[in-house]
């Protein structure tokens, strides 16, 4: 380990931070869970502060703020980074400088932009460092409503398909945003200086959106009309962690050696699982509002007042434990959901190729991501299809 005018805080155990990283000049390092491994750099461009960060192999921190988050090998971020809790960087994901995120999950090769706010969004797609998902530079993700509420979180690709690392990749293009709660499926373009509300589900596509008409037209703060479409949009989202989940414990925990030691996995396992707890009180936070909004409404529109929509507000609010009851239980028996063909076709490839992850999955034949992706995706149909079960009014 190399130091310069290094502060370490004497909480950090010095047994977790290798002698083959190098933390420059004016790095401050904190927490009891930190843990680096060898060849990380940090403060290469500007001083870095981390706090209860799990940082792999070759990871390069450049200046910035870094706070409960994880970073899988050959990760990166530039100066003026603003890394916060639930974060996940995958191989070789990458933010450019002066980017936010948290609950914020990039898988492998995905791209951030200079100049971005990119917060509570899962984004996967494309196959290399040279065909890869990117955001482009001064981009948003809206993810606070006017109702003040963050059941927010969008899905751009998804965990079945994302995780073999063989889709086509999505690009945001920059001088725009995304206003969440949204669904963007691989292949997308989203045209520079959009504004993007809609789900687009339909692959390989360029989609426009415009400033919109001027002029205004009423609002009442406070009062949520159509709920269905952001409560589907949340349990969609929370499925696809749970089958995230499930990846994590039963496939990466695989591949548990020198370049992913069992403290990096338990910070991955861990990391995720705030993410998942972050999406569940979030929803939980909605649909308790619900309960204020739905009198509301009722005040305000009077006779206006759809079925459907008292049906879905009820059911959202009197359903908040059973949900998550549902959550947790799911989330102690991952076991359940094994796969033992897929998961044997693995054993095979790491016997074959070690314990490099990227060129494990990449080394699967079609007939084999095809198994895992159909695998993952029941993991999401059987989630989403309990999760209904106690909403039936959001079919």
């Amino acid at each position: 380990m190399k130091t310069d005018f290094v502060f370490i805080d004497q909480n950090v155990d010095p047994d977790r931070i290798s002698k083959k990283c190098t933390l420059r000049q004016g790095c401050k390092i904190l927490g009891e869970r930190t843990f680096i491994c060898d060849e990380a750099e940090l403060g290469f461009e500007a001083p870095v502060t981390v706090n209860n960060c799990y940082i792999g192999p070759g990871v390069s921190l450049k200046g910035g703020y870094f706070e409960n988050a994880v970073f899988l090998e050959g990760a990166s971020a530039g100066s003026g980074a603003h890394v916060r809790g639930g974060t996940i960087m995958e191989e070789q994901s990458s933010l450019a400088h002066t980017v936010g995120v948290k609950q914020t999950i990039l898988m492998p090769f995905v791209t951030l932009g200079s100049l971005i706010n990119f917060c509570d969004c899962l984004m996967a797609g494309g196959t290399s460092r040279h065909n890869h998902s990117e955001v482009g530079s001064s981009y948003i993700h809206f993810n606070y409503t006017p109702n003040q509420d963050k059941a927010t979180a969008s899905l751009i690709g998804d965990v079945p398909s994302g995780v073999m690392l063989n889709q086509n990749p999505i690009f945001l293009g920059g001088q725009g945003g995304l206003v969440g709660p949204c669904r963007i499926t691989f292949g997308t373009v989203i045209a520079a200086g959009s504004v993007y509300r809609k789900d687009q589900l339909q692959p390989d596509r360029l989609v426009f959106s415009g400033a919109g008409r001027g002029g205004s037209v009423p609002y009442n703060t406070g009062v949520y009309g159509n709920v269905k479409r952001q409560a589907l949009n949340n349990l969609i989202y929370m499925a696809n962690l749970v089958a995230l989940m499930v990846w994590y414990r039963l496939v990466r925990r695989q591949f548990i050696g020198e370049q992913f030691p069992p403290q990096l996995y338990d910070g991955l396992v861990g990391t995720l699982k705030i993410a998942i707890d972050e999406r569940i009180k979030r929803f939980m936070a909605f649909c308790k509002k619900l309960e204020t909004s739905k009198k509301l409404y009722n005040e305000r529109m009077g006779e206006k007042t759809s079925a459907s929509l008292v049906r879905q507000k009820t059911e959202l609010i009197e359903n908040r434990l059973r949900f998550e009851n549902l959550m947790d239980n799911c989330l102690r028996n991952c076991g359940l959901f094994e796969n033992k063909s897929f998961l044997s076709a693995i054993g095979k490839k790491i016997d074959e190729s070690g314990l490099n992850y990227l060129c494990v999955i990449q080394g699967l034949d079609q007939k084999e991501t095809e198994m895992g992706t159909k695998w993952l995706q029941k993991i999401v149909d059987e989630m989403l299809c309990k999760m209904i079960e106690l909403y039936p009014s959001l079919r």
